[in-house]
């Protein structure tokens, strides 16, 4: 057993993929807390189609991919928020039409520069696919996004449980909630390799899923949201190497049969 678990150590790709994929974990397990909370599950399968666009034109300019995502992230939110505010469309509305419309160009772009097969890790995941440079950029933007939320707790907080309430203490709810759009859509982007554009929404919502199954405080779902999020990261990990296969479906599914026990459990306690 210990052999089994030390063997892929040896293995310099391994040792970026593992940490690339805990790093995507933690930003991941950090705000799934808030996105269940405030019913955001939509937002981020969106932003995670949205980037699409971007990670092609970077590829195709052979430049890294992570910063067309970045990119593209920044330019799905800002349209989002202008959509919004000028113009006054519910939220959800304007997401429909940013995602929608980002994810076709993506689409029509990648069947006019590229076949579907060199792109194919970036829609289903290549964790032993991680760079020293995706390595860089992933535990830079983690930890923005990690200090954002430690440094706006309160804030988050506040706006996640009572908007009402968090106006009249002087706070804006929709600045916070842009704020938050953007540490998303940063998140997302550390995700790719790990898991793909087409699974991110599933290490975005279920690790706080499951956790609010076990536990009902906020702190202790974002705490066990992370560790279940880290746990699927590493244990998919070993699944992709050794039974080669695309990393995303085996860390999705471990996740989701993580949260079959968690509910399962619930059920039996409730009972």
């Amino acid at each position: 057993m210990v052999e089994w678990l030390i063997e892929p150590l040896a293995y310099s790709f391994f040792q970026r993929g593992l940490a690339g994929g805990i790093l995507a974990a933690i930003a991941c397990g950090v705000l799934s807390g808030f996105i269940v909370w405030r019913g955001m599950a939509f937002i981020g399968d969106a932003l995670s189609h949205s980037i699409l666009p971007g990670i092609v034109l970077a590829y195709a300019l052979g430049v890294n991919l992570l910063i067309g995502a970045v990119l593209a992230s920044m330019v799905a939110v800002a349209g989002i928020g202008m959509i919004t505010r000028k113009n006054g469309l519910k939220e959800d509305s304007a997401i429909g039409v940013i995602f929608t419309g980002l994810f076709a160009l993506g689409i029509l772009m990648l069947s006019k520069i590229s076949t579907y097969q060199d792109l194919t890790h970036i829609l289903f995941g290549n964790i032993l696919g991680i760079s020293s440079s995706d390595l860089l950029i992933i535990g830079g933007i983690v930890l923005l996004v990690v200090l954002s939320v430690f440094l706006f707790y309160k804030e988050l907080l506040v706006t996640s449980f009572d908007p009402v309430h968090a106006e009249t203490i002087g706070l804006s709810p929709s600045l916070i909630q842009y704020g938050l759009l953007i540490v998303i859509a940063l998140t997302t982007v550390v995700s790719i390799q790990s898991i793909g554009v087409v699974l991110i929404l599933a290490l975005l919502v279920t690790p706080a899923a499951s956790a609010s199954m076990l536990v009902k405080e906020l702190p202790w779902i974002i705490a066990l949201g992370t560790l279940f999020a880290v746990l699927s990261s590493i244990s998919g990990f070993y699944v992709s190497y050794y039974m080669d296969v695309a990393s995303g479906p085996a860390i999705v599914i471990i996740l989701t049969t993580i949260f079959l026990i968690c509910f399962t459990w619930n059920h039996l306690v409730r009972k």
